[in-house]
């Protein structure tokens, strides 16, 4: 019998319009929080991507001549790097860290109007979440310094600090 499923389609977000919905924490930041976790452990920057404002959005976004660029070279650049520090930072025990939650300080959002920041839209920005874990040794976490939403979707731009 054949498989009655409709087929499985992935719209690019960041080829739609952007929202002022206020993001939230639903199934699919989940996803995207444990991909983040997936590739700090696994030291494989490849697996957080989905995690990372998407560039497409990030067009849109930005009024600056050739955002991509900025997008790939400055931003994915140093997510990259700091994937790899904090891999190094779990050291020995990365494969038996447990993911317990990205904590986002959602008290601390607020909308960023167009015009700040070099952007020609707006979006919704949060400062110190937390990406919560448990090693042998116990609890501890780590900063996530700036998430933006598109869309209602919470997405990382800054990981570890601003460059």
């Amino acid at each position: 019998m054949a498989d009655a499923s409709p087929p499985v389609t992935t719209i690019d977000p960041g080829t739609l319009a952007q929202t002022r919905d206020r993001p939230h924490e639903g199934a699919a930041f989940q996803a995207r929080a444990k991909a983040l976790w997936d590739g700090i452990v696994h030291d494989d920057a490849e697996l957080a991507l989905p995690f990372f404002f998407p560039v497409t959005a990030y067009r849109q976004v930005k009024a600056i001549p050739t955002p991509e660029v900025d997008w790939k070279h400055r931003l994915v650049a140093a997510y990259r790097r700091d994937i790899h520090k904090l891999h190094e930072k779990l050291g020995a025990g990365a494969a038996e860290a447990r993911l317990v939650e990205l904590d986002v300080a959602a008290e601390r959002a607020r909308w960023v109007d167009p015009g700040e920041e070099g952007n020609k839209l707006g979006y919704w920005r949060v400062f110190g979440s937390k990406l919560r874990y448990d090693t042998d040794r116990g609890p501890a976490a780590i900063d996530v310094s700036s998430l933006i939403s598109w869309r209602g979707e919470w997405y990382v731009v800054h990981l570890s600090g601003f460059r």
